[in-house]
């Protein structure tokens, strides 16, 4: 067991800093002076501004409002926000990708993927800063915010700025995060979650926004362009793929979690932004919405692997998700929002999941089994009736028909949280079942820049694994930018009762981590074939024997050997309601933010107040 996990060793290698552990302190000294040097140009840029001793930020501003027909507090930020999400999104699919298929880096600086994370996030940081700067001689819609007693800002260039600064923080704290815990190789640590979580959310604070701009220049009436239009639905797909980062580890095909939380978290993401979409932009947005979202993945995808050498991922399309809507949007039921939202989300948790489903089997390294099904149902249904109301308060808002009497608004927001917690902590749990083993037994075949082998596989007891598991596989991962982008995964074939074969040979040399994996039900666990060793984490290598016998383990403490299991079990848990805290907070900022709003713009006029939007 010594060889899966972390020594006692590594761990005071980790705190020290260095490949186990936090970033070496010369990249951490030239993070913090970077920032420095941006914050305060930041600053003297808003003073310049602000006493009027500049002009060209007010020009450049002025000319986007042309552009967009917007307030030019708005048009500016709108434009730098378009660059900052598809930065950041780039950065960390690269990003996920390399991890996957090269292991760990030696720090935020020597990954060239986190260079294009920061710049996003510093970008994400000043565009909601550019919204609360450029208002000099205005109150910027009838929700602003008074800072002193002549400025007042947008709520929605708070929000943003707030997301910006929440997922920034995140930055700092994964290094201290790394040298208490080490490398926690996933997407799901708590500090990744703030990355990705600050980024994905601001997407509402932007609607918010650009809300604000349409309400200032509310009597002036004119509907938006087709191209504008366009945009608005654009940025309802943004919003979709902020919301489907969180499981991008089933896109890539190394997900640490049970299958189950796939379809939950695609319904969620689906009926928030699609219901939220359709009342607000009228007919079609829905589907216009994830049609860019899955243009603009299926580019990120095309250069991050082809063109970059890393592994490949695909996406979820949710056109099933935007379709059902749409048709449910022609019947009279769109006219009582919230009760379409939870329909529609109804809808897009069970009619939506199974069109998403075809998809998901012909495309994705696991398919959805059917005995997933009705656990899986039970978790995304409630998500999906909650996130669809949740997303049909936003269209009102958004809309300028306000929120429902507050009592009603409060509990579907806190009911959502809930449910969304809830199903995330049942699909969190699994067990690894004791006394059980699989004999491995290997045959060399013909080499590819070293040893691969085809493996036969006898699992006892053999009712480990039923006949429908989620998975029953071989992961070869981190193996380097030669076969495979150093990824690769064998859904192994079932020969009969608990033996089964691999379909094409795995790799056993270098770098390679080569585990077996099992996924049925609650039970999640792997047994180790092949682990390189890791000086870095004093880990020594385990060796791929021509047959051998061992016990099923948890599976997390091979796919994140680098991870620190030496410590308190109550540090790693109020860490990570420190940084739940934290989430929680950003939501409850962007919920008062879209209430504030709603009640000041209630009834006031707007080009896209008619049931359904007038393009032009």
């Amino acid at each position: 067991m010594s060889q899966v996990t972390v020594t006692s060793s590594s761990l005071i290698f980790a705190q020290s800093g260095g490949e186990g552990g936090g970033a070496a302190f010369d990249q951490i000294i030239g993070i913090t002076v970077a920032t420095a040097v941006i914050t305060i140009g930041l600053l003297w840029i808003a003073y310049l501004h602000r006493t009027r001793k500049i002009t060209w930020l007010q020009s450049i501003a002025d000319a986007a409002g042309r552009t967009l027909d917007r307030p030019a507090w708005v048009a500016l930020p709108l434009f730098t926000f378009v660059g900052t999400i598809l930065t950041a999104f780039f950065g960390f699919i690269w990003d996920v990708s390399l991890h996957i298929g090269r292991g760990r880096d030696d720090g935020p600086l020597a990954n060239p993927a986190h260079y294009f994370i920061l710049v996003g996030l510093f970008l994400l940081f000043i565009t909601g800063m550019l919204a609360m700067i450029l208002p000099r001689d205005e109150k910027p819609g009838p929700a602003a915010l008074k800072i002193t007693r002549t400025w007042y800002v947008p709520v929605g260039g708070v929000l943003v700025a707030g997301a910006g600064l929440y997922a920034l923080i995140g930055f700092p704290l994964d290094d201290v995060w790394h040298r208490i815990f080490g490398q926690d190789v996933t997407l799901w640590g708590p500090t990744h979650l703030m990355l990705i979580g600050g980024a994905g959310l601001s997407l509402i604070g932007v609607l918010l926004l650009d809300f604000e701009g349409r309400a200032a220049k509310a009597g002036e009436k004119v509907p938006d362009s087709r191209l504008i239009w366009f945009l608005r639905c654009g940025t309802f797909g943004g919003l979709i793929i902020g919301l489907s980062v969180f499981q991008i580890e089933y896109d890539f095909g190394v997900e640490q979690f049970r299958l189950v939380l796939q379809p939950m978290m695609i319904a969620g993401a689906a009926a928030f932004a699609l219901v939220a979409a359709r009342i607000v932009l009228g007919p079609f947005a829905a589907l216009v919405a994830v049609a860019v979202a899955g243009v603009v993945r299926a580019v990120t995808a095309l250069v991050v692997g082809p063109v970059l050498g890393a592994p490949t991922n695909v996406f979820e399309l949710c056109l099933g998700a935007a379709v059902v809507i749409e048709l449910l949007a022609l019947t009279p039921l769109i006219k009582n929002r919230v009760a379409f939202g939870a329909v529609g989300g109804f809808l897009v948790a069970t009619v939506g999941l199974w069109l998403e489903s075809l998809w998901i089997d012909a495309m994705y390294l696991y398919p959805w089994p059917t005995s997933m099904w009705p656990e899986a149902l039970a978790m995304a249904v409630p998500v999906g009736i909650a996130a669809g109301a949740c997303g049909a308060l936003l269209g009102r808002v958004l809309r300028s028909e306000g929120l429902p009497r507050p009592a009603l608004s409060r509990t579907i927001v806190v009911a959502t949280v809930l449910v969304i917690g809830g199903a995330t902590a049942n699909g969190l749990i699994a067990t690894v079942p004791e006394n059980a083993t699989a004999t491995v037994a290997l045959t060399d075949a013909a080499p590819e820049g070293g040893r691969m082998v085809n493996a036969e596989v006898t699992i006892d007891p053999p009712e480990l694994a039923s006949d429908d598991p989620a998975w029953v596989s071989i992961l070869s991962w981190q193996g380097g930018p030669d076969l495979d982008n150093g990824f690769t995964v064998d859904n192994l074939e079932r020969t009969g009762p608990g033996t089964y074969r691999t379909n094409e040979p795995v790799p056993v040399h270098g770098t390679w981590k080569t585990l077996l994996r099992v996924q049925d039900g609650r039970t999640m666990t792997a047994v180790p074939i092949f682990l390189p060793s890791d000086p870095g984490i004093g880990a020594e290598e385990l060796p791929a024997e021509a047959s051998f016998t061992r016990e099923f383990v948890p599976e997390i403490t091979i796919l994140q050997r680098e991870r620190n299991f030496d410590h308190p079990s109550w540090l790693f848990a109020a860490a990570s309601l420190v940084v739940l805290a934290c989430t929680l907070a950003l939501v409850s900022a962007l919920a008062w933010g879209a209430g504030r709003i709603g009640k000041y713009t209630r009834g006031q006029a707007t080009a896209d107040t008619r049931e359904d939007v007038n393009v032009t």
